[in-house]
C-alpha cells in the first residue's frame, strides 16, 4: 500500500541539480503502474519532460508520453503562463480569439510581469482543474504529479492565496486562486523534497519543510536522490579515513587483477579510498540529518550510465517498493 493513499496532487521540488524533474517522472511512473492514469506536469517552461523522455516539445496539451508497468499510462503537459491565461480568459470572461488580441498588444506580458503573482495562480490553476476534472463521473487522471519549482521559492509558489490578495480581493480571480489553494493546504496534496546527501540539499531540505508548515501546506515525503553505495566495509572505511589501510593487500589485489602495484600507485588508492571515506562519513551524517525531520524518507540510487526511460522504470520500482506509490 502507498504511504499516500488519498493524495491526488503530488508536487515534486528539490533544489537545482537534485534530479527533482528525474525523481518526479518516476514518480509518475510509479504511480501509474496497475492501471492509473496519471498527469506529469512542469511549470517552469524548461521541457525537461520532453527532454527525459526523449520526446519532441511538449505542447500545451496533454499527451500520453509513457506506458507504466501493468498498464497504468502517462500524459504529460508542459503549462506556460501565456496558454494558461488565453484559456483562463476564455473560461472566465467568455473573451475567447480576443485573449490573443491582448497578448499581440502586450498586454498579458505585461500584467505576469508586473504582477508575478498572476503567473503562479495561472500555472497552479491549471494543475488544480487537471485534478478535479472528471468524465462518465470519474476523475479522469488518479493522480497529477507536478515538476515544480526548486525549495527556494516552493512555498511562495503555492501559497496563491498571499499572491492573489495583491491583485483581486472579489471576482473569478479570487474565487480560482481560493479554490486552487483549499487543494494546496488539503490533505490531498503532498509536497516531496527531492535532495541529496549533501550540506546545501539539505538545509534547503529543512527550510522549505519549516516554510511550508508555516504556510499551512502539506509536506509529504523526502526522497534522497543520487544514493552512491560504499565501496567497502565499516571497519575499512575507517582504516581508509585514518590513511591506515594494508598496502601488502592492496599490492596483492592489484597484482592478480594484471596491474601495476608501484609505491605511487599505492599512494593513489590510499588516497582515493581516504577520500572515499570522508564521503561516506559526511553522507552518513546528513542521513541522520534527514531521519530527524521525521518525514516518510526514500532513497534512488545513482544511475551510473545516465537516466533514460529504462532508469526511470528502475527508480519508480524503488519508489513503489519503499510505499511511495
Amino acid at each position: 500500500m502507498s504511504d499516500w493513499e488519498g493524495v491526488r496532487l503530488h508536487v515534486v521540488t528539490g533544489k537545482g541539480g537534485t534530479g527533482k524533474t528525474t525523481v518526479a517522472a518516476s514518480l509518475a511512473l510509479a504511480l501509474a503502474a496497475g492501471g492509473q492514469d496519471v498527469l506529469l506536469v512542469e511549470v517552469e517552461e524548461r521541457q525537461g519532460i520532453a527532454q527525459l523522455f526523449d520526446l519532441a516539445p511538449l505542447p500545451y496539451d496533454e499527451r500520453k508520453i509513457a506506458v507504466a508497468r501493468g498498464g497504468g499510462d502517462v500524459f504529460g503537459l508542459a503549462i506556460d503562463a501565456q496558454h494558461a491565461m488565453y484559456e483562463y480568459l476564455d473560461m472566465y470572461y467568455h473573451l475567447g480569439r480576443a485573449g490573443k488580441v491582448l497578448d499581440r498588444m502586450g498586454v498579458i506580458d505585461f500584467a505576469t510581469t508586473i504582477a508575478p503573482g498572476l503567473r503562479d495562480v495561472l500555472l497552479t490553476g491549471k494543475t488544480y482543474e487537471a485534478t478535479k476534472r472528471t468524465r462518465d463521473s470519474r476523475h479522469v487522471y488518479d493522480a497529477v504529479v507536478m515538476d515544480a519549482p526548486p525549495t527556494g521559492r516552493i512555498t511562495r509558489f503555492l501559497n496563491v492565496t498571499a499572491a492573489v490578495t495583491s491583485l483581486a480581493r472579489v471576482g473569478p480571480v479570487n474565487r480560482h486562486a481560493r479554490a486552487t489553494m483549499d487543494l494546496i493546504g488539503s490533505p490531498r496534496t503532498a509536497v516531496h523534497i527531492v535532495t541529496l546527501l549533501e550540506d546545501m540539499p539539505v538545509q534547503e531540505t529543512i527550510d522549505a519543510i519549516d516554510d511550508l508548515h508555516t504556510a499551512g501546506i502539506p509536506v509529504g515525503g523526502v526522497i534522497v536522490n543520487q544514493v552512491r553505495r560504499a565501496h567497502l566495509s565499516a571497519s575499512r572505511l575507517k582504516a581508509a579515513q585514518r590513511g591506515r589501510l594494508d598496502r601488502d593487500k592492496l599490492a596483492g589485489g592489484l597484482k592478480a587483477a594484471g596491474l601495476e602495484a608501484s609505491a605511487a600507485v599505492l599512494d593513489r588508492f590510499v588516497d582515493e579510498a581516504a577520500a572515499h571515506a570522508d564521503r561516506v562519513m559526511l553522507e552518513h551524517e546528513q542521513r541522520r540529518t534527514i531521519v530527524a525531520l521525521d518525514r516518510p524518507t526514500y532513497e534512488l540510487p545513482y544511475i551510473t550510465d545516465g537516466i533514460d526511460l529504462a532508469a526511470l522504470y528502475e527508480l519508480a520500482e524503488t519508489l513503489t517498493g519503499q510505499g511511495a506509490a
